[in-house]
């Protein structure tokens, strides 16, 4: 689910507002991995696998700003006035803050991210290393790999601007990146352990 929506987060700014529009939403959402990855490593991840509270209040927010991000889209589609003069501003009205915001808030409320960051780390760390420098080393490299992934992505994506710009492309991307982020935030917010 984290990665799915991730990848939806990024195709839909870069789509619309090109590479530019795609850096700050790939630099959020790789913050909001390293604050579960740094989480981990300080320790969350025990309270998170023993408190149904803690897990549960995690998965409705995570839920909830899914369903808010798919609704947006939504709406877009709903509205579908495009135009493919229009400047990357009116579609993505939120500027470059907008789109780290909007990454930041999908991977750092997202409860699968979580999961797999409290699961896949500790199990890497030898005994008798300290938790919390460890996971944050471990996450670094893990980032700097996935930056060059994701920015790649957001340059091929970018050069294809003109394409997903016309109105009848951009208004399916918006439908289809909407209520697949609907369904995610439903599941995320309906699912237990």
């Amino acid at each position: 689910v984290g990665r799915f929506s991730g990848r939806l987060t990024r195709l839909r700014r870069c789509s619309a507002g090109g590479f530019r529009a795609g850096v700050p939403a790939v630099v959020g959402l790789e913050t909001g991995l390293y604050l579960w990855i740094l989480a981990a490593g300080a320790g969350l991840a025990a309270l998170v696998a023993t408190s149904q509270i803690a897990y549960t209040v995690l998965r409705i927010v995570g839920g909830t700003i899914l369903l808010v991000l798919g609704v947006q889209a939504l709406r877009a589609a709903r509205r579908g006035q495009y135009d493919a003069e229009l400047p990357a501003a009116r579609l993505l009205p939120r500027g470059r803050r907008g789109g780290f915001a909007v990454g930041l808030a999908t991977n750092a409320a997202n409860p699968k991210a979580a999961v797999f960051t409290f699961a896949f780390y500790p199990q890497f760390i030898p005994h008798g290393y300290p938790l919390l420098p460890t996971a944050a080393g471990l996450g670094l490299l893990q980032i700097g790999i996935e930056f060059g992934l994701y920015l790649s992505f957001a340059a091929v994506v970018g050069r294809a601007r003109a394409w997903f710009a016309r109105a009848r492309v951009r208004r399916r991307l918006d439908a289809a990146c909407g209520a697949a982020l609907v369904g995610l935030g439903l599941r995320v917010a309906a699912e237990s352990r």
